[in-house]
């Protein structure tokens, strides 16, 4: 284990000399190549997932105008979005806040066809600023689906079913989603009475989880200690079907409590009857921190990870806002804590082994034509030429492999009488030889120049 290094004192002064001076950003990501290939390919495999489940993926801008986009965004997060001046037109644009009010914006001017139901995806950056002490990011990598133009328990279905299984496909084994429907606990607050202002503060209080801000707040608003415990209780109703049960007796006979409900229930049971019960939680108390949600709603949780991995819901009015009204519902997850969470499941799957092409001077181009054979074949290849020869040669390589993690190499103009061959040196397989070190065990083998794409083909599946 490395050692940790010692906590050093710095004095405010220094700190703020230290912000004055940082390179990056507060909040903003620097993903470092290795980490960048692994952030890449699990975007990737998200996105080829939601592909074969009949999903096209669309690309939409970086910026927005901020008065086209601000009725989808609820006023608080249009405030935290960075924004700036066009120099073209004078008008306000903001970076990308969220990626699901740009689809509705898209959906609603007929960009993307009249044919329904649309089934999206996308791979997208967006920004919101956050104050330092919250330690949240301000750059997200996202990577989410839309199912828009129907309304039915069925289409609930099908959103949490694919995004269940896209996690199951990167690797994910251990992860549970919170199911719940916002219309029940915005139906209790309407119950009480509560001023439009009042609501909103309970609604961000509820996402929170924050009970006692909440209760606070309806002590403010002069809300019966009754209705106040009935209110309290459904924040706290999470567990499986018997939260149902209990749920009706706080509903009280109130008609859309009821229906939200039987509504929550029915994509309770479809999903349990496809197999899908150990991964699921009920939360009446389930509210996620944008406004535009208006029915079933859902999260997703993993061991080590304190917040939520990603999520959605039923947004059956957004698009209206923009001119046409569409039911819809999505979700969108979180790469950056994809990637930690898999991480500390142990199971970031290897990515594909790279190959070294090394020689001479002298066998340059021959070294450039074999890259390419390799290339064509879809392996990863890249280059090298040092000033050396023989045994030397051959140590340089081995070195440079080692260095850059290298699975095989491939060195030229070893041996001058056999000029049809080959040097391949390629790390050994630990449980074939029975040694584990910290240096790798290289095998080392002649092979036939017409052999090598074949050797090598056969070589990455077995490790891949």
């Amino acid at each position: 284990m490395a050692a940790v290094p010692p906590t050093r004192t710095i004095s405010s002064e220094k700190v703020s000399l230290v912000r004055e001076r940082s390179l990056v950003p507060v909040g903003m990501a620097t993903i470092l190549p290795e980490a960048a290939r692994h952030v890449r390919h699990l975007e990737s495999e998200l996105l080829r997932w939601f592909y074969v489940s009949g999903y096209d993926e669309i690309i939409l801008p970086t910026f927005e105008y901020l008065d086209v986009l601000a009725p989808g965004l609820e006023p608080k997060l249009a405030e935290n979005s960075y924004k700036i001046i066009d120099r073209t037109t004078g008008r306000i644009l903001l970076l990308r806040p969220d990626v699901t009010a740009q689809i509705a914006r898209t959906v609603a001017m007929g960009m993307v066809g009249a044919r329904l139901p649309l089934r999206l995806s996308y791979r997208a950056t967006v920004f919101r600023y956050e104050p330092e002490h919250v330690g949240r990011d301000r750059e997200l990598f996202q990577v989410g689906a839309e199912l828009i133009g129907t309304d039915d328990p069925a289409a609930d279905c099908e959103m949490i079913t694919l995004m269940i299984e896209s996690l199951r496909e990167i690797g994910l084994q251990s992860f549970k989603v919170s199911l719940g429907h916002v219309g029940f606990f915005k139906g209790l607050l309407v119950c009480t009475g509560l001023s439009a202002e009042g609501r909103k503060r309970a609604e961000e209080a509820a996402a929170r989880k924050d009970l006692p801000r909440l209760e606070e707040i309806l002590l403010q608003e002069f809300v019966g200690k009754r209705a106040a415990h009935r209110i309290l209780d459904a924040l706290e109703l999470c567990g499986t079907a018997e939260v149902l049960v209990k749920g009706r007796t706080l509903a009280k006979g109130e008609k859309p409590l009821l229906q939200a409900l039987d509504r929550l229930a029915g994509v309770y049971e479809t999903l349990c009857a496809s197999g899908f019960q150990d991964l699921l939680l009920l939360d009446l108390g389930e509210f996620r921190g944008f406004d535009y949600y208006d029915g079933v709603v859902f999260d997703v949780f993993s061991d080590g990870i304190e917040v939520e991995l990603g999520g959605g819901g039923r947004y059956n009015h957004l698009i209206g806002r923009f001119g046409r009204d569409l039911p819809s519902t999505g979700f969108g997850l979180n790469v950056d804590r994809l990637f930690r969470s898999l991480n500390l499941s142990g199971i970031i799957r290897p990515l594909e082994p790279t190959i070294l092409v090394i020689g001479s001077p002298n066998t340059s181009l021959e070294a450039s034509s074999i890259c390419r054979e390799l290339r064509q074949a879809g392996l990863r290849v890249f280059q090298r030429s040092v000033a050396a020869s023989g045994q030397d040669l051959i140590r340089i390589a081995a070195e440079v492999g080692r260095q850059s993690d290298i699975s095989s190499t491939v060195i030229l103009g070893t041996d001058q009488s056999h000029e049809d061959h080959v040097l391949l040196l390629q790390q050994a397989d630990a449980h074939q030889t029975g040694i584990t070190t910290r240096t790798p065990q290289l095998q080392r083998r002649t092979v036939l120049k017409r052999d090598l794409v074949h050797t090598l083909a056969v070589s990455h599946r077995r490790t891949s």
